[in-house]
C-alpha cells in the first residue's frame, strides 16, 4: 500500500520540481541576449527533434512523406498558420500518393 504511494509522491516530484526551480530561482529578468534567444527557441527545437524523426515513417511510402515535409516547410516558410501548413501537407501527401498509385 506505501510503496504506490511513495511512487506517486516521487513522480509528482521529478514533474513539478524542474517547473518550479527556475520560477524560483531565477525572479530577475535574465540580461543576456545570448541566454535570452537561447530560451526562446527552446521549445521550438525540443518539438522538432520529437517530431521530425517520425515524419518521414507516417505515410507509405516515404517519398510521399518527404514531398508533405517540403510542402509543409514552405507554407511555414511564408509564414502560413499551423493549419494552413498542417492542411497543406496532408493535401501534398495525399496528391503525391493519388498521382503516384496511377
Amino acid at each position: 500500500m506505501t510503496k504506490p504511494i511513495i511512487a506517486i509522491f516521487l513522480m509528482a516530484a521529478v514533474t513539478y520540481l524542474p517547473r518550479v526551480l527556475p520560477i524560483a530561482i531565477l525572479k530577475k529578468n535574465i540580461s543576456s541576449r545570448y541566454i535570452r534567444s537561447f530560451l526562446h527557441f527552446m521549445p521550438y527545437a525540443v518539438l522538432a527533434s520529437l517530431t521530425f524523426p517520425d515524419i518521414f515513417y507516417s505515410t507509405t511510402q516515404t517519398a510521399s512523406a518527404m514531398f508533405g515535409t517540403l510542402a509543409a516547410l514552405t507554407l511555414a516558410y511564408f509564414n502560413k498558420s499551423l493549419v494552413v501548413v498542417a492542411l497543406g501537407a496532408i493535401l501534398a501527401v495525399f496528391l503525391f500518393e493519388s498521382i503516384h498509385l496511377l
